[in-house]
């Protein structure tokens, strides 16, 4: 099966290179589709000069919308047989695709969660708030839903692309995460998860999901749960 890895970049500069090494390094039959949503720290202007990779479709906002936005653009554009989402931060290891992916080519999962809460994968010890909050937010989550995730809000969520193709993403921003487990779910596909590393950055180094996001992500499971 033929990977689609799509990637949302806002004001990525000093991490975009280096993220798409490592994704090409990946030793598995890929595109990758990069989304700007419209970059204003030089971003762009580095994806300028890698249009002519034959890897890479390259994908231009006008103006910033937010990740659910340039994800909606990116799902449009996957062509291959399995897509993936990969954050340009480095805090995800595209290292662990093969393990991601090997539910749906067995056969048995339609999409996978990658766990930063499961398995032996070394993680960066960080946020303890932010680490509770994720928590609590999968739990309420898990109680709509009927599901057992462990981590609702993780990046690394992979997808048979039938099943991505048919959902429409209604949120721009972090609320896109809430709102696709919530449509998987309705939808009774069969979800797997893995236990994956973690190398979470600080807001020094660019991190940009903060507490109103978290207040965002509860209005988006009720939503999402309840009035679609």
């Amino acid at each position: 099966m033929k990977l689609s890895v799509v990637i949302p970049v806002f004001n990525e500069k000093n991490t975009i290179t280096t993220i798409i090494e490592r994704v090409k390094a990946v030793p598995l039959e890929k595109e990758i589709v990069l989304v700007d949503d419209c970059s204003t720290d030089g971003t762009r202007e580095v994806l300028k000069l890698l249009e002519s990779d034959p890897l890479l479709k390259i994908v231009y906002h006008d103006r910033n919308q937010g990740k659910g936005a340039a994800l909606r653009t990116g799902f449009q554009h996957a062509a291959n047989d399995i897509v993936i989402i990969q954050d340009a931060d480095l805090e995800y290891d595209p290292n662990e695709y093969s393990r991601l992916m090997k539910p749906i080519i067995d056969g048995k999962a339609d999409v996978v969660y990658g766990t930063r809460f499961g398995g032996s994968e070394a993680h960066r010890v960080f946020f303890f708030w932010h680490m509770v909050g994720n928590k609590m937010l999968t739990l309420f989550s898990n109680m709509l839903t009927n599901l057992s995730l462990t981590d609702m809000e993780t990046c690394y969520k992979v997808f048979r692309r039938e099943v991505i193709k048919n959902i429409v993403i209604e949120e721009n921003r972090f609320g896109f995460e809430p709102e696709i487990t919530a449509k998987l779910a309705k939808l009774r596909v069969r979800i797997y998860e893995v236990g994956i590393s973690y190398s979470g950055r600080s807001y020094k180094e660019g991190k940009k999901v903060n507490w109103k996001d978290g207040f965002s992500a509860l209005r988006c499971i009720v939503k999402y749960n309840f009035f679609r």
